[in-house]
This record gives structure tokens, C-alpha cells and sequence, in this order.
């Protein structure tokens, strides 16, 4: 009976305090839940922070579009291999294919079959184009051999063009490379846009096919027949004195636009031969010259020869 009684109050003893150990626990856990869930209702939210993070977001999706638009607008007109004329997305664009390396001389005219002309018969010399603007109207003939090399010709109406407007065009021009510009004589719109193959007549200086023209069409490779051509000043021109432009009627013998009285340019590897230097008079020997032809030394009296 004792260990019985000693077992039965174990057992009540032991029962007791584990039933009143539990219970606390349970009540602490359910007041640190009830504290944490008061702390959590009453913490206030970061608004400023937000705000400012959302700002952020919002400034940077800004810049990156901006940056983005930018940089499509600028390969929008690049010629690429996969898009070799751009400027066929140009409404009022006229294009006509023309033969390459047909010259004429200085003193004849061609039958241009269009005005100003963009391509055909030409001067073997051509005009200066690094970024000239000319004051005075010049002789087209000169003018369309720069157009092979992949210049822009941007012509204007002097009665139309002029003050501010003529300023927007000066700025499109002046510094550039491949580009030159002069007024045209009666011209039947304000302003026309040339390069080798390709026309654009446009009635304002801001329009932005002004700029769509000159991304597309200058230097680029796929549109003009010369891609390594020069565009510099060279012997026969001279850019503060240019040939004119002549608007006096056609002579009969002007050459045709397929080069009838015209020479065929001589070709080296895809591309015109540069023109000759005009071929210096053979000094005569003197009748007392040494038997080998060799003329003697400058400033030296000639050799005589010995008697037989």
C-alpha cells in the first residue's frame, strides 16, 4: 500500500504541474502573437519611401525610352545590307538609274533629262563638295560628277529661299563632308535635293525629309558607282571661283544623256581613272647633244663632240 500511495501521489503531483506549466506557455505564445500583431498594425508604412523608389522608376524608364528613340531615329535612314536604299520610304522620292563614267570637256554642255539634274554625262572634273556652300549658281555638269562620288547636291530657289530659311540649309551643309550646296535658277520648287540616281523637290526647308534624304543617300556605298572617290578640291576647279552655271539654250552639238559626243572614262578597278596631268612639251635637245639623247644639265653649256 505504500508504494501504491506513494505512486498515486506521484502521479497527482506530477500531473498537476505539468497541466499548469503547458497552460502558461500557451498563454505567453498567444500575448508575444497579439503583441507583434498590434506592432505590425500600428507601424506606420514607408510612404516617402516609396514614393521616392517609384520616382526612380519612373525617371529611369523615361531616360532609357528616350535614349531608346533616339538611337532607333538615328538607324532609321543608315543604309544597311539588308536595307541598302532607305530613301525608298521617302514620299516624293524620283529615282532613274544612270551609266556611270561618261565625260565631257570643259567647254561642252549635256542634254540633262532633268533639272537640276541628278546624273548622266558629266565633267571630268569634279565640283569640290566638303560641305561648299556656293553663293552663285555652278555649272551642273561639274556639279553631277560629285554626285558619282556620293555627294549631295542641295539646290534652292534664290526668290524662295532666302534670310532664315537659307540658314536652316547653310547648317545642314557647312562642315560636312560629301555634301555641297548652290542656288539653282528657276527652280520650280523652293528647294531640291540630289544625290547620284535619287531626286526629292520639297517646298520647305524644315521638312524633315531634308534630313531623311542626306542620312540615306550620303556615302552611301550601295547607291552610287564609285565608293572610294574623292571628294576634294582638285586641278580645273577652283571652289572660290567656280565655273558658271549656264542657262543660255542648248547648242546643237550638246551631248545626249546617252553620251553621244562624250568620252567613256577610262577604269581601274570598279572606278574612274583620276585625270591626267596635262602632258608637259619635251624640251628639244640641242643640236651639240651627247649621241645618247640625253639632254645636258641645267645650267651646263652642251658637251661637243670629238672630231672623227
Amino acid at each position: 500500500m505504500a508504494s501504491g500511495t506513494k505512486s498515486t501521489n506521484a502521479g497527482k503531483s506530477g500531473g498537476k504541474p505539468t497541466g499548469r506549466s503547458g497552460g502558461s506557455k500557451g498563454k505567453s505564445s498567444k500575448s508575444l502573437k497579439a503583441a507583434r500583431s498590434a506592432a505590425a498594425v500600428k507601424k506606420p508604412k514607408p510612404w516617402g519611401t516609396i514614393g521616392i523608389i517609384v520616382a526612380l522608376v519612373a525617371l529611369a524608364g523615361v531616360v532609357f525610352g528616350y535614349a531608346y528613340i533616339k538611337i532607333a531615329d538615328a538607324n532609321a535612314w543608315k543604309p544597311t545590307e539588308s536595307n541598302q536604299d532607305p530613301s525608298d520610304d521617302i514620299p516624293g522620292i524620283v529615282k532613274v538609274k544612270y551609266d556611270q563614267g561618261i565625260h565631257v570637256t570643259a567647254t561642252q554642255r549635256v542634254a540633262y533629262d532633268q533639272s537640276p539634274p541628278f546624273g548622266g554625262p558629266h565633267d571630268g572634273v569634279w565640283a569640290s563638295c566638303e560641305g561648299m556652300v556656293y553663293p552663285n549658281p555652278v555649272r551642273s555638269e561639274n556639279m553631277v560628277h560629285m554626285l558619282e562620288h556620293g555627294a549631295v547636291w542641295v539646290t534652292y530657289n534664290p526668290d524662295k529661299v532666302k534670310g532664315a530659311d537659307l540658314d536652316v540649309l547653310k547648317g545642314k551643309v557647312q562642315g560636312q563632308d560629301f555634301i555641297a550646296m548652290s542656288p539653282y535658277p528657276n527652280l520650280d520648287h523652293p528647294l531640291s535635293l540630289q544625290s547620284w540616281g535619287h531626286q526629292l523637290k520639297l517646298d520647305n526647308v524644315n521638312d524633315e525629309r531634308v534630313d531623311e534624304f542626306i542620312k540615306s543617300l550620303r556615302r552611301n556605298t550601295y547607291q552610287f558607282p564609285e565608293p572610294d572617290a574623292r571628294c576634294d578640291t582638285q586641278d580645273g576647279f577652283d571652289p572660290n571661283n567656280p565655273p558658271k552655271f549656264d542657262s543660255s539654250p542648248l547648242p546643237a552639238d550638246a551631248v545626249k544623256m546617252d553620251g553621244t559626243g562624250a568620252t567613256k572614262a577610262q577604269m581601274q578597278n570598279g572606278q574612274e581613272a583620276p585625270p591626267s596631268a596635262p602632258a608637259s612639251a619635251p624640251a628639244s635637245a640641242p643640236a651639240s647633244a651627247p649621241a645618247t639623247g640625253q639632254a645636258p644639265a641645267s645650267g651646263q653649256a652642251p658637251a661637243t663632240q670629238p672630231s672623227q
